[in-house]
This record gives C-alpha cells, structure tokens and sequence, in this order.
C-alpha cells in the first residue's frame, strides 16, 4: 500500500472507490495534518449527454443534497500549511474559497474579466478538496499527481451531483483555474495568494507567529493588476506592525 493519509471521518456517501483508513501522525504529510487523498480506481464516467449533445436537467433535489452534503468537509478541513505552523484554530477550506469570493465580489470591474464568472470559480477552485484534502507541497505529492487525484475527486462529485448543466459548469469552471487558462483564471490565482497572505498577516497580529514563509513564497508571483496593488496593499500593513 502507498503512504497515504486519509480523512479520519469517513460519511456514508463515500463511494466505494474511495477507502478511508486512520493511520499514526508518522506515515501522514510532514506537517501532521490529516488528509484525503483518492484511491487509483476511476470513480465515475463523464456526465450524461443526450443524444443530439445537450446536457440533461438541474439535478434533482437528492442529488443536490448528497453533493451539498459531501461538500461540508470543506468546512471541517483546516488548511494544511496553518496547521504545520501550529496556528491556533486554523480556517478551513471552505473559510479560505469563501473570502476569495467576497474578493472577487468587491472588485472593481476589469476589461475583459467577468467578476460573476471570478466569483464562481472562487468557490469551486478547491471543491475537489472534499475529497482529497489539502495536499500542499510539503506532502511531497507531485503537481501532476496532486491534478491526478483532484480530476478523479472532481468527476465523482459531478456524478454525485447528477451530471448536466451544472455539473459541467463546475468542472468547466475548476479545469479553466487550474490551468490558469483565462483572465478570470489569472484573476482568480492572485486572489488564491492574496487570501493566504492576508491570512497570515492576521494570524500575525491575532497570535504574534512569524510567518515570512507565506509572504516569500508568493513575492512576484502576481499576474494582474490587482493582484499587484492588493499585494502591496498587504505588505505595507504588515511594515506598519513590524
């Protein structure tokens, strides 16, 4: 069996595909947090298409409550790289993608950027998460095998959600951030930094951490404007309290 780790809690509508085992703090990622990570099987064929190409209907309420239901573990996840610093009462995930949306939602309007298509993927760009937890470079996961194991998770919530015009807006919507493949895309990926560094300027001044790290590990990474100026925005508050 390969090292991995796996949430500790596992919830009835876990697929089959999906093995959830407890294992010691040694055989977890370096930072001790608890993750999920896919097993190798694939979980699920492409949503259904009619015949003529068209996605079928909104899925039907049961399908959309045992999506809802699985995308709580977001909520109950803390982000991984907190918890290697020993943050006290860490965000999770779902803390972390819901300031991105309040990000793109307060935005002002850029050419060529749709704020409603950023806020979107704002909250969908770590769902697959649900599933495989927070796998930061620290765990020693490959990006191609971090993608592997996020496009499984993803197919199967889209399973889960009943297929169709949604769900294909959600996948749509995850693929195009991961491939930094738009304007919103890029847009995205700063606000994505942006989160994580003003989060460790408040933990900062909430629990007197040092976290240079997270402020060294995003400098000159920005690709938009915006990410540029609420960047500088960060760090000159940050040079005020030092």
């Amino acid at each position: 069996m390969r090292n991995r780790v796996f949430f500790s809690k596992s919830l009835s509508l876990t697929p089959p595909h999906l093995r959830f085992f407890h294992l010691p703090a040694a055989a977890s990622s370096p930072n001790g947090a608890v993750h999920c990570m896919a097993d190798d099987s694939p979980l699920s064929q492409p949503p259904n298409r009619s015949g003529d190409g068209s996605v079928s209907a909104p899925p039907p309420s049961p399908a959309a409550i045992d999506f809802l239901s699985l995308c709580s573990r977001l909520k109950t996840t803390p982000r991984a790289g907190w918890v290697k610093r020993d943050v006290k009462n860490p965000e999770s995930i779902a803390d972390h993608m819901y300031r991105m949306g309040l990000m793109a939602l307060v935005s002002s309007d850029i050419p060529g950027v749709n704020r409603d298509k950023c806020m979107k993927m704002a909250i969908v760009h770590d769902i697959a998460e649900a599933i495989v937890g927070d796998i930061t470079p620290s765990c020693g996961v490959s990006k191609e095998e971090k993608n592997r194991r996020e496009s499984e998770a993803l197919e199967h919530m889209c399973k889960l959600l009943g297929g169709g015009e949604r769900a294909e807006e959600i996948a749509e919507l995850w693929r195009e951030y991961e491939a930094n493949a738009s304007p919103e895309a890029k847009v995205v990926k700063d606000f994505d930094k942006l989160e994580m560094i003003l989060q460790a300027l408040e933990y900062e001044q909430e629990q007197g951490q040092d976290l240079e790290e997270f402020f060294q590990s995003t400098a000159g990474k920005f690709q938009t404007d915006i990410g540029k100026a609420w960047a500088l925005e960060i760090a000159s508050r940050r040079r005020k309290r030092q």
